[in-house]
């Protein structure tokens, strides 16, 4: 699609937070809140110029290739969030997006996230085909304390769990959706760590992709105080998946 008349280098977009999105406590899960993130992500490269359709005419998408988010606190049932996105770079194949989310005109939830064109029939990462100079960016203007990195994995970690990847787990990429592996991990989190809201911040690294029948090993390591926990998502001997807990 054209760029939008509408186009602006910082977008806000509001979301209402409905009953599927949320825990038993009434609480977004925090699955939802990072699709929440990547939809408004995804609607800012929509009116940019530069969304999954435009840039399916060259064989590529974005994937996500890092993830941070940090919460002070998160939505309910029914609040009406406000989510605005900025670009901080964008060169060649590669891209970092900040993304905050507000309720009531206070920040409660800071992202940043490292993108990749990634070539949809090569599967292989390239140069972006699309022009994208009309983007302001705003390398100084950061939504988190601090930024992405990358997750150091224990090799002494705990096996917890076998998983094949089901047709439910791709989306249109024909990958298993990034937001997946953050479920098949928290599914072995105790459960009142959730409901309490005990996690202060949370990273991600995707190191490599997985397909339809893949068979993939999570595993589970506590640091000594106890103050994060890490998963990691093997296939074969490979790591494909990381995640890092911080907990308050």
């Amino acid at each position: 699609m054209p760029i939008s008349p509408n186009f602006t280098s910082v977008l806000s977009k509001e979301w209402e937070i409905n009953f599927t999105q949320c825990t038993p406590n009434r609480y977004l899960k925090y699955t939802d809140l990072c699709n929440l993130l990547q939809l408004t992500a995804a609607a800012h490269s929509e009116v940019g110029g530069i969304s999954f359709t435009d840039m399916q005419e060259f064989n590529q998408a974005w994937v996500l290739s890092r993830m941070r988010v940090e919460i002070t606190a998160l939505p309910k049932w029914q609040d009406v969030v406000t989510v605005k996105t900025w670009i901080n770079s964008l060169e060649n194949s590669r891209s970092v997006r900040a993304l905050e989310m507000y309720v009531n005109g206070e920040k409660i939830v800071g992202s940043e996230t490292y993108w990749a064109v990634f070539n949809t029939k090569a599967r292989r990462p390239e140069a972006l085909a699309l022009p994208f100079e009309h983007f302001e960016l705003f390398p100084d203007k950061r939504a988190t304390l601090e930024g992405f990195s990358r997750i150091n994995i224990n090799p002494e970690k705990e096996s917890v769990f076998e998983k094949t990847v089901y047709l439910s787990d791709l989306d249109i990429v024909n990958h298993a959706n990034n937001v997946k592996y953050l479920e098949w991990c928290l599914d072995h989190v105790d459960a009142k760590r959730i409901l309490k809201q005990e996690v202060k911040s949370f990273e991600m690294n995707f190191l490599k992709e997985l397909s339809l029948n893949d068979q993939v090993v999570i595993h589970e390591s506590d640091n000594e105080n106890q103050s994060t926990t890490t998963f990691s998502i093997t296939k074969g001997d490979k790591n494909c998946f990381a995640l890092e807990l911080h907990w308050k």
